[in-house]
C-alpha cells in the first residue's frame, strides 16, 4: 500500500500492535475465544486457481494473534456490560469438560479419553456445528446472544485490524483498496477553525487557562477546589448540525459562544478512511451502539461537525405533510410559517446543496436501473458537495474537503465572529438554581470535564444562555443527571430503523461499472408507496465498508462466509428506512430502549421485499437478506413464480434476544424526538423556541426536539429549525441588555 503522509495520527491507527491488553480474560477464556474465532473464519484447503492474496486469506484463521486478543479488547470497552459477562462466563465454561458437555452437548464427546472435550480440544468441523447450533438456539437464548457478540467482534477486528503500514492482509484478497492520499487535498497552512479552536490533547493545567484567555474569554482559577471558572454569553453543548448552527447564528449577533465539543477536530487532510480508527474517533462509542436488547445498531457522529462530519451527504428537505402534521396535529405553528421556509432556503444555501450527480457509484446504479426495469420512479437526492463528488467514504470524513459539514461551514462562520471551539470536553450538567419560587429552574451554565489526562481541573461554565445539543442520545441523559424532571425527557425516541439486503453481481455479467465502496453514498431514492397512495418507507444506498459487512452479514459457516467476502467489491447493499411510530427511550448514556409497532414492521417488510426485487431486476445473480439462516436465493434460471414464494417468505423478525426461530440485525443513522417540542409542558420536553418548559435560558437545538420522525434524511430538518431556535434565541438576548460584560 501507498504511504499516506499527513494522516493524523489518531486515524491512522499508528497505536498498534499493544503489549498489554486490559480486557482481564484470563488465560483459558483467551483459549476458548480463539477456538470460537476460529470455527468462525477457520483455515480452509486451497484452490489451484487461486492467486497469492487468496491462498492467504483461505489459510487465514481468525484465532491469529492478535484478532482474539483484539476481540476480548474491544468487546469489553465497546459491548453493553451485561452481555459481556454472559460472555466472559460462557467461554469460563467451555475452558472445562462439564461446562462444554452443558454448553455443546454430544458434540463434544468423544470414544477416547478422556471422552470429554474442553471447547478448544474439539475439532474445527464440530465447532462449526456448535456455533451453528448456538446461533439458531432459541430456548437457551443466551447461548445465541452469546454467538452474535462474539461473531461481530471476531468478523470486525478481523477486517479492521491493520499492520504498521496501515494494511490488513485480507483485504487484496476480497478486492478492497484505500485511495492514496496524493488522490485527495493537500494540507492548508491553516486550518478553517484555527483562530476558534482549543484542543485540550494539547494543552496542560498550565496552558489550558491561558489559551481560554488568549481567545476572549473571561476565565478565572479556583485553584483550592481544581476549577476554571469561564464566563460567555452562551455555551452549546456539541458542534454538529444543531449546535453548529446555532453557534454561527449567535456569534453573528454578537454574542460571546463557547462551544463544548466531546470528540476532537480533523480536517479532510487527517482522515484516512480505515475503518477501525475512524470508526473508534468519529462515532459514538466507535460506533459500537445499540439497543439494549442488541436488536438496532446504531450510528451516532461524536467529533467536531458531528454527524455532519460523518453523515452520507444526503440534503432533503422536510416533507410538505411532515411540516402540515407538525404545525396542525402538534400545534407549532413554526413549522407551517415563512419563517421556517426560510430558513430552509439559508440552510441549503450555506451548506452549498447541489441537485445534481456528475458520475453515480455502483450501488446507485443498481437501486436506479433496477427501479427502471420495474417501471418504478427514483429521485435524485440533492447533496451538499458538488456534483462531481465521487467519495465514497465520506462516512470515515470526507478526504477531499468536497461535503460542507458544519466543521467547513457553519462553525467558520461562528470563529470568524469570534466564538470559541473546546474539543475533548464533556458536558457532565447544567448548573440550576430555583427560580420563580422554586417552581421553575434558571440554568446558569455548565459543569464539564475534560477528556485529557493532562488537564486535571473541571470547567465551570457561567453563561446567559445554554444551549444542549449533544445529539438524541446524550441530551436526555445530560438533562436528566442535571434534575429536571419532565417525563417527556428521553422519551419518543425515534431511530428510523432500517433492513438491508443484498445482491451480487459479478463483473462478467453486469455491464454496471465500480465497486460497491466508491461513488457517492447515495444519489438516488426510491419511496416505497402503495397504490392508495400510503408511504411505507424509502430505499437507499448503504456505505458497507469490510468491517462492517462482516458484522451484519448472516454467518452460517467458515467456508460461505469466507466466500462472500471475495465478493464484497461487487456486492449491493441497499436498505428500506421507515418512518417509525414505535418509538422507545434513552434516560441514561448507552441505555437505550425501543420497540417497533405491527405498523413499523409491516412497512419495513414491504420495504425490503421491494428492495430484493430492484436488486433482481438490476441483474443481480444471488440476492438476500441478513436473517440469520443466510436467507437467499439464486436468480438465474429461477422462475417467476419461485422468485415470488421466496419473496413472501421476507418479513422483520426480531434481534438475537428474540425467542423466534430466525433473527437479524438492524441498524439506524438517525436518531430524534426524545426532547420533543410540544404545545405544553404535557406534550413535550421544549417548547416552540426549544427552551426547557422546566429552566429558563437552557435550551435544546438537535434532533431529540423534532416532535416525530421524519422518515427522509433529517440533516435540512435538523438544522433549519436549530435556525429557528438560534434566531429566536438572538432576538430574546437582544431585547435583555445585549451581551454580557
Amino acid at each position: 500500500m501507498t504511504e499516506r503522509k499527513g494522516i493524523h495520527p489518531l486515524l491512522s491507527g499508528e497505536k498498534k500492535q499493544r503489549e498489554v491488553y486490559s480486557h482481564s480474560f484470563s488465560s483459558s477464556q483467551i483459549q476458548a475465544l480463539s477456538a470460537i474465532c476460529e470455527a468462525l473464519i477457520p483455515p480452509l484447503p486451497l484452490r489451484n486457481d487461486q492467486n497469492q492474496a487468496l491462498r492467504f486469506f483461505y489459510q487465514s484463521s481468525g484465532s491469529r494473534p492478535p484478532i482474539p486478543d483484539e476481540v476480548a479488547e474491544l468487546m469489553v470497552k465497546r459491548g453493553l456490560p451485561e452481555a459481556v459477562v454472559l460472555v466472559k462466563v460462557a467461554l469460563k465454561l467451555i475452558s472445562t469438560r462439564l461446562g462444554t458437555l452443558l454448553l455443546c452437548g454430544f458434540l463434544c464427546l468423544d470414544w477416547r479419553w478422556p471422552f470429554i472435550h474442553k471447547f478448544s480440544e474439539i475439532p474445527l468441523a464440530k465447532r462449526e456445528r456448535i456455533l451453528q447450533k448456538w446461533s439458531k438456539e432459541s430456548f437457551f437464548f443466551p447461548l445465541r446472544v452469546v454467538f452474535a457478540l462474539i461473531k461481530i467482534f471476531c468478523f470486525y477486528s478481523f477486517f479492521t485490524w491493520i499492520d504498521e503500514n496501515s494494511n490488513n492482509p485480507a483485504w487484496e484478497a476480497i478486492g478492497y483498496q484505500i485511495g492514496n492520499k496524493g488522490d485527495y487535498t493537500t494540507r492548508p497552512k491553516e486550518r478553517p477553525l484555527e483562530q476558534g479552536i482549543i484542543e485540550p490533547m494539547t494543552e496542560n493545567d498550565a496552558t489550558i487557562v491561558k489559551s481560554l484567555m488568549e481567545k476572549g474569554l473571561q476565565v478565572t482559577e479556583d485553584i483550592d477546589h481544581k476549577i476554571i471558572r469561564i464566563k460567555c454569553d452562551v455555551v452549546i453543548i456539541g458542534s454538529g448540525c444543531g449546535g453548529g448552527v446555532a453557534a454561527a447564528v449567535l456569534a453573528r449577533s454578537g454574542q460571546k459562544i463557547l462551544v463544548l465539543e466531546k470528540g476532537n477536530y480533523f480536517v479532510p487532510e487527517d482522515y484516512s478512511s480505515l475503518e477501525g480508527p475512524s470508526m473508534n474517533e468519529l462515532y459514538e462509542s466507535g460506533g459500537v451502539v445499540s439497543t439494549l436488547d442488541g436488536k438496532i445498531m446504531i450510528l451516532a457522529g461524536s467529533t467536531v461537525g458531528g454527524g455532519s462530519a460523518v453523515n452520507w451527504s444526503a440534503s432533503i428537505r422536510t416533507p410538505n405533510s411532515v411540516l402540515k402534521e407538525w404545525a396542525l396535529d402538534h400545534k407549532l405553528p413554526l413549522f407551517g410559517s415563512s419563517e421556517y421556509e426560510s430558513a430552509m432556503d439559508f440552510v441549503c444555501k450555506r451548506i452549498g446543496v447541489k441537485e445534481g450527480c456528475t458520475k453515480e457509484g455502483f450501488q446507485n446504479q443498481v437501486l436506479r436501473i433496477g427501479c427502471k426495469n420495474l417501471g418504478l420512479k427514483v429521485e435524485s437526492v440533492p447533496r451538499n458537495s458538488s456534483e462531481d463528488h465521487y467519495c465514497g467514504s465520506c462516512n470515515f470524513g470526507c478526504r477531499r474537503g468536497d461535503k460542507k459539514g458544519t466543521d467547513s461551514t457553519w462553525l467558520v462562520d461562528a470563529v470568524c465572529n469570534g466564538a470559541v471551539i473546546l474539543t475533548g470536553c464533556k458536558a457532565e450538567k447544567v448548573i440550576l438554581e430555583d427560580y420563580n419560587s422554586g417552581s421553575k429552574y434558571r440554568c446558569l451554565g455548565v459543569v464539564a470535564g475534560v477528556v485529557s489526562k493532562t488537564i486535571s481541573k473541571k470547567l465551570h461554565i457561567e453563561s446567559r444562555v445554554t444551549v444542549a445539543a449533544c445529539g438524541s442520545l446524550l441530551s436526555p441523559p445530560l438533562m436528566i443527571r442535571s434534575g429536571l424532571k419532565n417525563p417527556n425527557i428521553g422519551k419518543n425516541l425515534h431511530l428510523h430503523p432500517v433492513l438491508l439486503a443484498w445482491g451480487y453481481f459479478p463483473e462478467s455479467v453486469s455491464n454496471l461499472e465500480g465497486k460497491s465502496y466508491e461513488g457517492g453514498i447515495i444519489t438516488a431514492l426510491h419511496k416505497v408507496v402503495s397504490e392508495e397512495s400510503n408511504f411505507h418507507a424509502i430505499i437507499e444506498a448503504a456505505a458497507i465498508a469490510p468491517g462492517t459487512f462482516g458484522v451484519y452479514f448472516p454467518w452460517v459457516s467458515g467456508a460461505d462466509m469466507k466466500d462472500k467476502m471475495t465478493k464484497f467489491p461487487r456486492t449491493c447493499h441497499l436498505f428500506a428506512l421507515v418512518r417509525d411510530r414505535g418509538s422507545g427511550e434513552v434516560k441514561e448514556e448507552g441505555m437505550i430502549k425501543y420497540r417497533l409497532t405491527g405498523n413499523d414492521k409491516e412497512n419495513l417488510k414491504l420495504g425490503l421485499r421491494q428492495v430484493l426485487r430492484i436488486l433482481i431486476a438490476a441483474g443481480a445473480v444471488e440476492v438476500g437478506t441478513h436473517r440469520s439462516d443466510g436467507q437467499r436465493i439464486r436468480c438465474e434460471g429461477t422462475k417467476e413464480e419461485d422468485l415470488e414464494e421466496f419473496l413472501d417468505t421476507v418479513a422483520p423478525v426480531g434481534g438475537p434476544t428474540s425467542r423466534e426461530e430466525y433473527w437479524t440485525p438492524y441498524g439506524s443513522a438517525h436518531q430524534m424526538g426524545s426532547c420533543r417540542m410540544g404545545a405544553s409542558e404535557e406534550e413535550g420536553a421544549v417548547d416552540e423556541n426549544g427552551e426547557s418548559w422546566e429552566a429558563k435560558g437552557l435550551f435544546v437545538c438537535d434532533a431529540s426536539v423534532l416532535p416525530t420522525a421524519i422518515g427522509i434524511n433529517p440533516m435540512i430538518t435538523i438544522q433549519s429549525t436549530a435556525y429557528c431556535i438560534a434566531k429566536r434565541i438572538a432576538e430574546s438576548l437582544k431585547k435583555n441588555n445585549g451581551p454580557c460584560d
